[in-house]
Parts: structure tokens; C-alpha cells; sequence
């Protein structure tokens, strides 16, 4: 993994757990929903089959499995699979 994808999953991550302190960020227009690019587990929660909320994704990437990021970001960010998506995406099982 580059350190450019890396650190564009670091800050994902990183805005994700700021929601914990101010969930009314999380409605904010600068954060958006974004599809496969969530680690196992640190998904922000549900977005179909295998995910019932926050953190239940089971495979690194899965594709039906979001995290809020920055808005603008989303397609930007590049995985060991491909770049987050704005909505659900195919991924390999």
C-alpha cells in the first residue's frame, strides 16, 4: 500500500472516529458516505447483506460497506482493490 493511500485511509479512519465526539458532524455536507474503503470492523455502518451497523464489515474494502470521509474525497481514495465509490461497488469475496 502507497503512503498516499495510507494516509488517505488514515484520515478517513481519523474523521470517522471524530463523529464519536460530535455526532452532529456527521450531517454535516462536508462528510460524505463512502463504499469500499473501510478496513474489517471499522466500517460507520449498515449498507446491505453482512453489515448491520458500525464495525460489522468483515473483509477489508468490502463494497457494501461505508465510512464518512471528507466530502469531495470519496473517489479519490485508492485501495489494494480499486478507489472508494459513492455507492455500493462489486468487490472480490
Amino acid at each position: 500500500m502507497s503512503r498516499t493511500t495510507k494516509l488517505a485511509l488514515a484520515g478517513s479512519v481519523a474523521a470517522a472516529l471524530s463523529l464519536a465526539a460530535a455526532p452532529s458532524f456527521a450531517q454535516s455536507s462536508d462528510m460524505e458516505k463512502c463504499y469500499g474503503v473501510a478496513l474489517a470492523g471499522e466500517n460507520d455502518c449498515a449498507a446491505g447483506p453482512g453489515t448491520t451497523c458500525a464495525g460489522t464489515s468483515t473483509v477489508d474494502y468490502q463494497g457494501n460497506a461505508w465510512s464518512l470521509v471528507p466530502a469531495g474525497t470519496c473517489e479519490t481514495i485508492e485501495t489494494p482493490l480499486g478507489p472508494g465509490s459513492l455507492s455500493e461497488i462489486q468487490r472480490p469475496a
